[in-house]
């Protein structure tokens, strides 16, 4: 029985898949999604932690070990999940003994079904050296009676017939492509005959003046199909386009309503590759679709010619034409095993030239320019023999498809000839069946790539499949969400839990109960981790909390449009991000025509109207998506700048001047102070001159509030805040 293999959606989803395919072994068909959520998946990925409780969600016993290779060998309970190169899990499913040789039979969530000899194996899988003995980590799962009791959650996906809808619109030029292509047939239809007409009658009959009739017959053809061939072109970039454009709209859309959460477990990487999906299934639903539509009416009804002329012939092809397919598919999985190793090597080389030319003042400083270059030697070398059995293989493929072919052509012709001179056929039926036969050749071979697009049209399905079946961050609250927001109420956490992962896993906000008055400034101080950033993350809406309720006013913000609280509030945050676009834009992202008051009056709070207006293009100067072109300082003022801009109820400051040089952040401060004033804020931050004159000092310890007052109230208790204080002190001493 062939192993199931389901290729993972996503950089990140290999633990997830593993587990898939195993459960899928043992009978159960469980979706990628059900057993991501299940195992709390993070950008970073899975760990062996999470896999577990995916895995006893579902009925599965799992155990972690730490084996030798040979250990490996006799481990009975396969299918396992081998940890590998350290960053990814694979499934080991079968060992082979064979000729004094152990192959180790492993599947890849990320390449496909795949065979390795036992050194091989060890390169990726040994991850320690304990006393001279190598071992790898692996995980055994056992089936328990509740796998076979527990029912797979059904996940509401998507399918070409869906996607039709994004065609239908278009449906009358659809049906003229239809037409194109029946039309591009019959008049293609009409050249062996005209061929079969030139030979058996205009040369057969010495008629020179027929002959010349029939070829301007052909140039007319010919000249017809060219034109139907460029509008039906045109038709087609005009459909394909429109197409593509709503599909990658509508799932812009879909992606701006997806909660934080979704966002954290997933690379840029990954969701750039749902857009290229989109491409992907515009590409196989208005082009290889009608591309193999045509192939089809082209086979059968040159076919159908064919087995009128000679139904040996056409057996014939047919046989060679199901070879020729079988050969090609026979390498298939060769090349993409080749193709894994080349791009697995290739990233190798590609991270170590990275790490030359960014480590450039190292590796000089350190003198060690020719171990670098070696190093760099030994990867050429691996990919030079990986390129060699590549092209083995390639030439191995191509000489054996080109002899399937080059057979068919001589045995046909020889039939063909045969026929001729036993009167079974003309010369002119001869060369038509030639022509015939070329005309199909090019139809077969679309055949052989449209299944390996369809297999990827399927693979995008289910990857975009599971972002339209997310829940949205909120449905439709009512147009009264906004007048339950007044700006002027208070803040409340009442018993807040919070973890990022599982229940199981670290525990970040710990029972936090905490009032925040309106119109008074509260800040929150702590050591980094303490889980001062996850709290205003709360606050705004970004995550749900664990246990407990957040409330704006009384009411849970869970019951609010998170879109209308976001509306009162102005925040900078750490990570703030700036656009590629014009430092105005920037700081009104959200207008579509800036209003240069408020911009003026916020740069001026921000302190960076100074440094704007000596910029050849002041506020029209660009800046880039990373803050290229601006110090850390200054994207921190422009980030201000933004909050301020927003004229809001809330503002919320994570570390927002811990990049400011002393007198930028005393003139800042003071226009802060006076911003401040009947606004409700919240501020982090380390530095004691941000948080001395706040109306209320939150101290904030692995999770929990260990203490809350004011400044001097705090300083007299002599506890944590105090020595947070004592320390900044000394070392700014």
């Amino acid at each position: 029985m062939k192993f199931p293999f389901y290729k993972q959606l996503d950089g990140m989803d290999c633990g997830p898949s593993c587990l898939r395919m195993i459960a899928r072994y043992h009978g159960k068909k469980f979706s990628v999604q059900q057993l991501r959520e299940q195992s709390f998946i993070q950008r970073t990925g899975v760990n062996m932690q999470g896999i577990s409780e995916a895995a006893t969600s579902i009925g599965m016993r799992a155990t972690g070990i730490r084996t030798t290779i040979d250990k490996l060998k006799q481990q009975s309970r396969l299918p396992c999940i081998l940890h590998w190169n350290q960053i990814h899990f694979v499934v080991l499913y079968k060992i082979v003994r064979k000729k004094g040789k152990t192959y180790f039979y492993i599947a890849d969530p990320a390449y496909g079904l795949l065979k390795y000899e036992e050194e091989e194996l060890k390169k990726c899988w040994i991850s320690t050296s304990q006393g001279g003995i190598e071992k790898g980590i692996a995980m055994l799962l056992e089936v328990t009676p509740q796998f076979y009791d527990t029912t797979p959650i059904k996940y509401e996906g998507i399918s070409l017939w869906h996607l039709l809808r994004y065609v239908h619109p278009y449906r009358k030029m659809i049906v003229q492509l239809i037409i194109g292509l029946l039309a591009g047939s019959v008049l293609q239809l009409a050249f062996p005959f005209l061929t079969q007409t030139i030979v058996d009658q205009g040369i057969g009959h010495r008629n020179l003046n027929f002959i010349q009739l029939i070829l301007a017959a052909q140039l007319m053809l010919v000249f017809s199909r060219t034109l139907i061939e460029v509008i039906r072109r045109c038709i087609l970039l005009h459909i394909s386009t429109r197409v593509n454009v709503a599909l990658i709209s509508d799932f812009l859309v879909k992606l701006m309503r997806l909660p934080m959460r979704f966002f954290d477990s997933k690379l840029a990487g990954d969701l750039i590759r749902r857009i290229e999906d989109h491409k992907r299934i515009e590409m196989f639903l208005t082009q290889s679709v009608l591309s193999i539509l045509f192939a089809t009416i082209t086979i059968i009804i040159f076919g159908g010619v064919l087995a009128v002329y000679n139904l040996k012939i056409f057996l014939l092809f047919l046989l060679f034409s199901i070879l020729y397919v079988g050969w090609v598919k026979l390498f298939m999985r060769k090349r993409a095993d080749l193709n894994r190793k080349n791009f697995e090597q290739m990233s190798v080389n590609q991270d170590n030239l990275m790490q030359m030319i960014y480590g450039m003042q190292d590796i000089k400083l350190l003198g060690c320019e020719q171990q670098k270059r070696w190093e760099w030697e030994n990867i050429q070398a691996s990919l030079f023999h990986i390129n060699i059995k590549s092209l083995n293989l390639g030439q191995w493929q191509q000489v054996g498809a080109v002899l399937i072919n080059e057979v068919k052509n001589i045995l046909i012709t020889v039939l063909s000839a045969t026929a001729v001179l036993n009167g079974d056929i003309t010369l002119g039926i001869m060369l038509s069946i030639q022509y015939i036969i070329g005309q199909m050749q090019g139809p077969i071979e679309q055949f052989v790539s449209f299944m390996q697009q369809a297999q990827d049209a399927q693979l995008s399905l289910e990857r975009l499949g599971e972002i339209h079946s997310k829940p949205n961050e909120e449905e439709d609250k009512g147009p009264d969400s906004d007048e339950q927001i007044s700006g002027n109420q208070s803040i409340q956490l009442q018993d807040v839990f919070f973890t990022y992962g599982s229940e199981k896993s670290k525990k970040i906000i710990k029972g936090v109960s905490l009032n925040i008055p309106a119109g008074k400034t509260t800040a929150i101080v702590g050591l980094s981790g303490s889980g001062k950033t996850t709290l205003i993350k709360l606050m705004l809406g970004f995550y749900p909390p664990t246990e407990g309720k957040v409330c704006i006013g009384g009411q849970s913000l869970q019951d609010l449009s998170f879109k209308q609280w976001r509306k009162h509030c102005g925040v900078v945050m750490q990570e703030g991000f700036i656009f590629n676009d014009t430092i105005a834009n920037n700081i009104a992202p959200e207008d579509d025509t800036v209003d240069k008051k408020k911009l003026l009056y916020a740069v001026d709070m921000a302190n960076i109207r100074s440094f704007i207006e000596t910029l050849p293009l002041k506020y029209n100067t660009r800046i880039g998506n990373t803050g290229q072109g601006v110090s850390q300082g200054q994207k921190q003022r422009i980030l201000i700048a933004r909050a301020i801009y927003r004229n809001p109820d809330y503002l919320f400051f994570d570390e927002a001047t811990n990049a400011l040089d002393t007198d930028n952040e005393k003139t800042i401060q003071r226009n802060l102070d006076q911003f401040f004033k009947d606004r409700t804020v919240v501020i982090v931050a380390h530095r004691l001159s941000t948080v001395r004159n706040a109306d209320q000092i939150v101290v904030l310890k692995d999770g929990n509030i260990t203490e809350q007052g004011n400044h001097d109230s705090l300083i007299s208790q002599q506890g944590d805040y105090y020595r947070l204080v004592k320390n900044q002190l000394e070392l700014n001493a």
